[in-house]
């Protein structure tokens, strides 16, 4: 493995989405990490990335204490704030800092050294690379990682079915009939193979319709958690064991996370999809990635890991410099 020297700046806003991406590959790149949380404020926040003049300015007094030099050999960021202060560093650092921005900024990617973004954002260049889904820390260790913490799910019947939960977004049907209709196609399958249910919300999910969920479970095998008044968040652990998934539609993060795993993945859609979401789900289906709940699904599935190899990619690049 070719190694690096120096030391990565990760730079995200408060989103746990953004957050995750950048971090996991900043963690492979084996490089002393450090993760700054910038928030600027109006008009800056309204306008970024592009009104960069006076962007340190629009943070507050510890903010600004923390994007100060020396400046990092590499500067990741993830998500619309990030990318102002990931394309500010490119000119602070006079190009010695090598900046790498996930997700479409929106604006020319030649302002960044590198640009990753998901094939469904439709974005070219020559310093752009594409991606089918989300980056994200899902490998063999991590999965190992998973299961050591939470062995006892081994005792759950099998098949083990993992149910992760996202959240209402503009265009996606995510209420009260869709919790209906999964909770019926989840007890149906699991009254006629067995096996056990283990449903985990995420932040983004309505108490209410969690609860609806864990009301029509309950005589199921399995587990529901919502908060940690259910004690620790087991989405490791429950990866780490599950045979299949099923996913709601809703999040590109939580289908790449779950194509990641290497079991079958399947999703309920009621009605329609907004249309680059569309475009993801299709890429996944294509691919033979992502299933319809009703499918049976016999073959292996190869599991969908892109971070590493950006990780190796980007490593390269900065042993060049």
């Amino acid at each position: 493995m070719t190694k690096s020297a120096g030391d990565c700046w990760v730079i995200t806003d408060a989103a746990a989405g953004n957050q995750r991406q950048a971090l996991a590959l900043a963690e492979m790149l084996e490089l002393p990490v450090r993760h700054l949380q910038l928030e600027p404020r109006a008009p800056w926040s309204w306008l970024s990335p592009r009104l960069a003049a006076g962007a340190r300015l629009a943070l507050t007094e510890t903010q600004r204490r923390q994007f100060a030099s020396p400046w990092p050999t590499v500067a990741i960021g993830c998500g619309r704030q990030a990318a102002m202060y990931t394309r500010l560093l490119r000119r602070l650092s006079e190009g010695r800092c090598y900046t790498v921005q996930i997700l479409d900024p929106r604006i020319d990617p030649a302002h960044w050294d590198l640009v990753i973004a998901p094939r469904h954002d439709h974005l070219v260049g020559p310093n752009v690379v594409q991606t089918l889904g989300s980056l994200n820390p899902v490998d063999d260790r991590w999965l190992q990682d998973g299961r050591d913490a939470d062995p006892g799910l081994a005792r759950l019947p099998g098949p083990r079915v993992g149910v992760l939960l996202g959240g209402p977004r503009r265009g996606v049907q995510f209420d009260e009939d869709y919790i209906a209709h999964l909770a019926d196609r989840l007890l149906a399958r699991q009254q006629s193979e067995g096996g056990s249910l283990l449903a985990l919300a995420s932040r983004r999910t309505p108490r209410p319709l969690l609860e609806r969920l864990r009301e029509r479970l309950a005589g199921a095998p399995g587990l529901v958690w919502g908060s940690q008044d259910d004690g620790g968040n087991p989405y490791p652990s429950v990866l780490g064991w599950a045979d299949r998934l099923v996913v709601t539609p809703d999040s590109v993060n939580m289908l790449s996370e779950a194509c990641a795993v290497g079991c079958p993945v399947h999703t309920l859609v009621l009605g329609t999809l907004p249309e680059k979401l569309a475009r993801f789900h299709q890429a996944l289906l294509e691919a033979g990635r992502l299933h319809d709940i009703e499918d049976v699904v016999t073959t292996p599935t190869e599991p969908l890991r892109e971070t590493a190899a950006i990780a190796a990619m980007l490593r390269e690049r900065l042993v060049a410099r």
